[in-house]
């Protein structure tokens, strides 16, 4: 009888935990270099979860992440936690370009902007798996401290776009997960665009840079500060990414730098 009872304890709390991860097996690793400071969400951009399952766990594909969260919010832990994982490929932030050795990779089955909907709309993420993605990423910061949660837009906007501006960032930073920009304006008037040069195009670049972004203090609005102004848009305002640098943009980043 009291086996029984601390079975049904177990499994209630693994119930209240919300979390159902699968131990299987990603070949794909190496050693850290660097202690964990990052979480970088990506999605995985193929047709299904067992094609992203497969090619994770390939040799060949060469590629990793330590975990990875399916739609109806089954987790896979792929590579320990200890490990260098493959995911962010060529990236950057605050300076530091070995992002694999400081970071934890957690990859969500969504097909993204390669497979769009009949409709031409992007995949909405399932409620059962952003629940699994909060609940998953408040356990490793558990376990290894207060991180900075990015996307892979944010650490190599000129390759990537994903998790993508569908991505529910608010909610996430709603529920303790990541920071979210207090802006009272709505104001979409143009300030600078593609090649445009300004003394104030620096000051924006010095802002991003201090953020954590790739930017160059340059005075002029480069493809990269373009590419990077595109990747704040589509996390902080996913209603018009266009990498053009207005007024909300400018207030967006503003209240950044001062969280």
């Amino acid at each position: 009888m009291l086996l029984l009872r601390e079975a049904l304890i177990k499994f209630m709390e693994e119930k209240m935990d919300d979390l159902r991860i699968i131990q299987s097996h990603s070949p794909n690793f190496d050693n850290r270099t660097l202690p964990i400071s990052l979480l970088i969400l990506h999605y995985t951009g193929m047709k299904t979860a067992k094609e992203a399952l497969d090619k994770l766990c390939s040799v060949k594909s060469k590629v990793s992440s330590h975990y990875l969260v399916f739609e109806n919010g089954e987790i896979h832990h792929l590579v320990p936690d200890h490990k260098r994982a493959w995911h962010a490929g060529v990236s950057s932030w605050r300076g530091e370009k070995n992002i694999n050795s400081c970071s934890i990779g957690i990859e969500i089955v969504n097909c993204g902007h390669n497979y769009l909907n009949l409709d031409g709309e992007l995949p909405r993420y399932p409620k059962k798996q952003m629940n699994a993605v909060i609940a998953l990423s408040k356990k490793i910061i558990d376990q290894h401290g207060q991180l900075e949660f990015l996307g892979h837009s944010d650490i190599a906007p000129s390759r990537k776009k994903d998790p993508g501006e569908h991505f529910p960032w608010q909610y996430m930073a709603s529920q303790g997960i990541g920071k979210w920009p207090i802006v009272k304006t709505n104001d979409r008037r143009v300030l600078f665009e593609l090649n445009d040069r300004d003394r104030g195009i620096s000051i924006v670049q010095q802002g991003l840079a201090k953020l954590g972004y790739s930017a160059y203090i340059t005075g002029v609005m480069d493809q990269n500060t373009v590419d990077i102004i595109l990747a704040v848009q589509r996390r902080y305002r996913q209603d018009q990414v266009d990498g053009i640098l207005d007024i909300m943009t400018m207030e967006i980043i503003k209240s950044l730098l001062e969280i």
